[in-house]
């Protein structure tokens, strides 16, 4: 069967399995029996790669680009992982090797849309707006979001994995490769800047609202 022919097909047979909205029972064989078993084309495997990675991938790239565009890249992710996999030498560094292409593919999506993953996509000033007078629990997440990606990468991508995602500490530096004290010191300090960043949004707020009550 020609190259070509054969990745397509398993691929198809690996993006049968739900999206990653969804959490289908996971099969408990170590994530190395699976990296290998999918070297030799077993799709089945690379599925339960899938389901086991999808939160890591999806929390990189929501940590890079809009939400609405994360989906459709966590597929694209896998599609790119797949024909190289097979140049994989040492599978216990398959979650830092899958981290590193979704980091690409969303600096990728980030070049080719000209698009700035820290903000809105509103240009207009934001002291010329009325401030909400209250926040529903999914405006309060997004703008917490917000001010997640406004922060360095090292410590968005960790808090995104932690907060959004629901990755423990010691998953994600298993799923990336980073040293336990290095997630750590990223949540940490990553908390401390969001916390400040959620102050001043606070402050803005309600100095704007008290702008247009004076209106």
């Amino acid at each position: 069967m020609p190259l070509m022919r054969g990745t397509l097909e398993f691929a198809t047979a690996v993006l049968e399995h739900p999206r990653v909205t969804e959490t289908p029972k996971i099969v408990h064989d170590s994530d190395a029996a699976l990296v290998a078993a999918s070297q030799r084309g077993d799709a089945d495997s690379f599925g339960q790669l899938y389901q086991r990675y999808a939160r890591l991938v999806h929390g990189i790239l929501l940590a890079r680009v809009r939400p609405t565009e994360v989906e459709d890249l966590v597929q694209d992710v896998f599609l790119r992982a797949l024909p190289r996999l097979r140049d994989l030498r040492d599978v216990s560094r398959f979650g830092a090797w899958l981290a590193a292409i979704a980091r690409n593919i969303a600096t990728d999506h980030y070049r080719h849309s000209h698009t700035q993953p820290e903000t809105s996509g509103d240009a207009s000033d934001p002291d010329e707006q009325p401030a909400k007078s209250g926040f529903s629990a999914g405006n309060e997440a997004a703008e917490i979001l917000e001010c997640i990606r406004a922060l360095p990468e090292a410590y968005r991508e960790t808090l995104v994995l932690r907060l959004v995602e629901g990755m423990t500490g010691p998953e994600i530096s298993e799923r990336t490769g980073l040293s336990p004290g290095s997630v750590r010191v990223n949540l940490h300090r990553g908390m401390r800047q969001l916390r400040e960043k959620l102050a001043q949004c606070e402050s803005r707020n309600a100095a704007r609202s008290e702008n247009w009550k004076v209106r």
